[in-house]
């Protein structure tokens, strides 16, 4: 077990392999050592290394904490070395005072996986990151990418340009605006937002460093939406949005995903991801296949916005724990219960 503490080569390592993803790049870990998550550490098995794992420690109260690997460890699950390298983990975990410790894999729903991470001591537990979602392919050129959306999707975005809005790339200029769109969708659509200083620190670590876009639509010189999207290891990640209330007849936000899609193309990626539908759609693909109204609040409604864009539903194996020592998990599931 190797301790990696350059950024590039760290990177670089996770771009290359074919489980890497953006939740375990360097600055993923930074951001989150900045609101909550201290000292992350980044490991790594052999040289070259067949696998890895950026590992995050969420305080807890009473000294403990909990050791959480966001769409991690990147390695093959059917080779026989990840039993030690589990084992390491889990000792790195308990060295850190963690009560239990959560992976959440990139890696698809699949019954084989499902026994192998069994027979490893792990078991299912709440997911952390959306679990399903929708993933555009990249793999073709844009008349043929737009020809793949449902023709009400691809009429939007045409009708957005012929209704004056403009999409720009922002700038940390831009962040006090964004962000008042940002609370502004949170008390319409009830969903929580990081602070100011969160986006403000994501402006830092993933726009302005390169690994994200910051898009902005206008009309007449008005923001009224806007999102982030990132681009690493050959995915293309659709991370913040918001929109106003005026001027939603534009259809922004069809033209800023079409923006984020063109440009995590010209960056390389294969596909696009729409990062986050209703678990049941990814669980039962097949009954929610065509647009419709399938559902009220929550999920649903950006399901059929997102279900436009074409593409495939995907469904991963979801977050998986074990105790970091013996009860650990007892202890970690109390401690939530009486927080809630």
């Amino acid at each position: 077990m190797d301790f990696v503490t350059d950024p590039g080569r760290w990177d670089s390592l996770v771009k290359d392999h074919p489980a890497g993803h953006f939740l375990q790049s360097y600055p993923w870990g930074e951001l989150k050592a900045a609101f909550g998550w201290p000292a992350p550490v980044r490991l790594t098995w052999n040289d070259p290394p067949w696998g890895g794992a950026q590992v995050l420690f969420r305080r807890l109260p009473l000294g403990f904490s909990v050791a959480y690997v966001p769409r991690g460890p990147w390695w093959n699950w059917s080779l026989p070395e990840v039993e030690s390298a589990l084992t390491e983990i889990r000792s790195l975990a308990r060295r850190r005072r963690a009560l239990v410790l959560i992976l959440e894999p990139e890696a698809n729903d699949d019954p084989a996986l499902t026994r192998r991470l069994r027979s490893l001591g792990l078991s299912p537990t709440r997911s952390i990151q959306p679990r399903s979602s929708i993933l555009i392919p990249l793999d073709a050129d844009e008349d043929e990418i737009l020809a793949r959306m449902h023709s009400k999707t691809r009429y939007n975005i045409r009708l957005s340009a012929r209704k004056g809005v403009e999409v720009r790339v922002g700038g940390e200029e831009d962040l006090p605006a964004f962000y008042a769109l940002m609370q502004e969708t949170a008390r319409r659509d009830r969903f929580p937002i990081h602070s100011f200083e969160y986006y403000r620190e994501a402006q830092r670590l993933l726009v302005s460093a390169g690994y994200a876009r910051l898009f902005l639509a206008y009309y007449q010189d008005e923001m009224i939406a806007g999102l982030m999207a990132v681009a690493f290891a050959r995915k293309g990640i659709y991370l913040y949005g918001a929109s106003s209330a005026r001027h939603r007849q534009r259809m922004p936000n069809h033209a800023l995903q079409w923006a984020a899609m063109k440009w995590a193309k010209e960056q390389g990626c294969k596909v696009y991801d729409l990062w986050g539908i209703p678990d049941d759609v990814g669980a039962n693909p097949e009954r929610y296949d065509k647009i419709g109204d399938y559902g009220k609040g929550g999920l649903w409604g950006v399901y059929r916005f997102k279900q436009g864009f074409g593409g495939e539903v995907a469904r991963t194996i979801g977050a998986w724990e074990m105790d970091a020592f013996p009860g650990g998990r007892a202890i970690y599931h109390l401690l939530l219960k009486a927080r809630k």
